[in-house]
């Protein structure tokens, strides 16, 4: 018997965006040899969700819970996918308005000056924390969810991360930023000895892009993670998650991979995506029985009964 379950908001929205890079793939097929190799990717991304919902009702937990984890499978793709967009669709990036944004802002360059004014090894090796541990903390948090079984959380917490993830993604590829990661001489001195330090920039070998300074992603991301903390953790996770986000917010700056600018912007679109956006996208067409129906979980000591509703009827 086959599981009747209908398309979710945050399918929709990953298949739009899946769609979306369709269409730009086949824009980009004269220019790009491997454009049609990812057009058909994207295509076939389209159709995860619908094979995911027939599987059998006696599926393994294994096969629901990734029926759910998906979309967040799909960050990491997308997000390498960003480095071919810079070079495709724009010769340069948008760093000089940007660059002077933050100056006009602030007086100064804080990423230029903050880091060579507080060579503290102590100081830099807690920066390179925040900043790394920011992956972590994006994870983390689903997958207890997940393995706890609280299906209708975990679906909240999968549709806030993919539309600010998915959104910051769509300002990379029309406005791409590069970001002083890129374009200033990078600090030299017995600060990049430290553990963290040489972590960070281990990670950003390994699977960086260009063009996504702003918003800063991190930033974003986090402040998400925070504020889903609020909306459904134990108020000690929630603080410890809140603690993260601002080490992340100040982080960025520091580590010399942003703007100062990027992270404030991170922080006001991730809000704005929580507060405005989420409440419309969960009233296109989401079934009302898989909508969060209580604001905050206690702890995962088990899950919570779900509420009947009374004189209604469902």
């Amino acid at each position: 018997m086959a599981m009747k379950q209908p398309l979710l908001v945050v399918d929709r929205l990953v298949a739009a965006y899946n769609m979306l890079l369709v269409g730009l793939w086949a824009a980009l097929l004269p220019r790009a040899s491997y454009a049609l190799w990812l057009l058909v990717a994207h295509a076939a991304a389209i159709l995860v969700p619908h094979l995911l919902a027939r599987a059998p009702s006696t599926a393994p937990r294994l096969v629901r819970t990734l029926r759910e984890l998906y979309p967040l499978l799909f960050l990491p793709l997308f997000w390498v996918e960003l480095d071919l967009f810079r070079t495709l669709l724009h010769q340069t990036a948008n760093d000089g308005a940007i660059a002077a944004f933050d100056l006009a802002v602030f007086g100064i360059h804080i990423h230029a000056v903050w880091m060579p004014a507080m060579p503290q090894v102590w100081l830099s090796e807690v920066m390179h924390f925040f900043y790394y541990a920011y992956y972590a903390l994006i994870f983390i948090p689903p997958l207890v969810v997940a393995f706890a079984g609280l299906t209708p959380v975990l679906r909240d917490i999968t549709l806030r991360l993919m539309l600010t993830y998915l959104a910051c993604y769509l300002v990379y590829i029309a406005f791409p930023v590069d970001g002083p990661h890129y374009l200033m001489t990078q600090y030299e001195g017995p600060l990049t000895d430290g553990l963290f330090y040489q972590l960070v920039r281990d990670a950003q070998d390994a699977g960086d892009s260009q063009g996504c300074a702003f918003p800063s992603s991190h930033v974003a991301g986090a402040v998400t993670i925070a504020y889903l903390g609020w909306r459904w953790f134990s108020r000690v996770v929630a603080i410890l998650l809140t603690a993260e986000a601002v080490g992340v917010f100040f982080s960025t700056v520091y580590t010399q991979n942003h703007y100062a600018i990027d992270a404030i912007a991170g922080v006001v679109f991730a809000l704005a995506l929580q507060i405005l956006v989420v409440p419309a996208l969960s009233r296109w067409r989401a079934p009302r029985q898989l909508r969060p129906l209580v604001p905050v979980l206690p702890a995962f000591r088990s899950p919570p009964a779900t509420p009947r509703t009374t004189g209604g009827g469902t």
